[in-house]
């Protein structure tokens, strides 16, 4: 069982392979999983070679659940999910963790951007706070299926204009073409692009999304994006106690987190 104030071996950079998990719950099951994932699971994962990444709550949707989280390669991630999901822990939880949920199958399978973009160090591990977190995590998924691929236009250029409006780093990864070689574990098709920034509260989030909504340079990536096919989906994400996202930039040295 992890312990406050442990110091925090997960984090993304670096990972070759990155899984973007998105669960829908049953209404009030968010607090039962994330009680799960603070006691058990993220212990356990990480015992069978994984490294967890930033844990949320969708902040439009309480009952999603949003989480990431990496493997050095492919054949490693084979190894740690297998030593994970036939092992103890798992064994021992995941009829308390599926009653939690709805749907489990919505996972984009990713690995970094050319030029890669890794998040920063994560937030130092505190205990669980007794108020809901104020830091204001944002994720982007860029999606489509067929026509012109618009990934290098969002790893360059795109990349540049996020970094420059909104102020923070920007973690972004793109889709890992290799098979899903844990099928027990279904990842979505189609190509994607994900990128993630962290903000210290809502309105330093409201101040950058007005400035970056300005860029005439966003407007015109976005538009050539939407002509190629692409969708999007723009999640506003709080962090859980156990939770290793990106440090926000300009924010205070300690965090609150989701209440237990």
């Amino acid at each position: 069982m992890r312990e406050s104030g442990d110091s925090p071996a997960g984090g993304l950079a670096g990972c070759a392979v990155v899984e973007m998990r998105r669960y829908l719950l049953r209404p009030g099951g968010f607090d039962d999983l994330r009680r799960l994932f603070q006691r058990w699971l993220v212990d356990g994962q990480e015992q069978a070679g994984m490294r967890l990444g930033g844990q949320f709550r969708d902040r439009d949707n309480p009952d999603r659940f949003v989480w990431f989280r990496g493997f050095e390669s492919m054949v490693q991630r084979h190894e740690a999910l297998e030593a994970f999901y036939l092992g103890p822990v798992w064994r021992t939880h995941r009829d308390a963790a599926n009653a939690t949920m709805i749907d489990s199958d919505d996972v984009l399978l990713l690995r970094p951007t050319d030029p890669a973009h890794p998040p920063t160090d994560p937030v130092s591990l505190g205990g669980p706070g007794t108020t809901a977190s104020t830091t204001w995590a944002v994720a982007q998924v860029w999606s489509w299926t067929t026509g012109d691929d618009p990934e290098s236009t969002l790893a360059g250029l795109g990349h540049e204009v996020l970094r420059q409006r909104l102020g923070v780093p920007v973690a972004m990864w793109r889709t890992e073409p290799s098979p899903n070689t844990f099928p027990w574990l279904p990842v979505r098709d189609g190509r994607h692009v994900v990128w993630l920034a962290v903000f210290p509260d809502a309105e330093h989030w409201l101040d950058a999304a007005t400035r970056l909504a300005r860029d005439e340079r966003w407007r015109r990536i976005t538009g050539r994006l939407a002509a190629a096919g692409a969708t999007d989906e723009l999640l506003h994400l709080q962090p859980t106690a156990t939770s290793r996202h990106p440090r926000p930039a300009g924010g205070p040295a300690g965090w609150q987190d989701i209440a237990p």
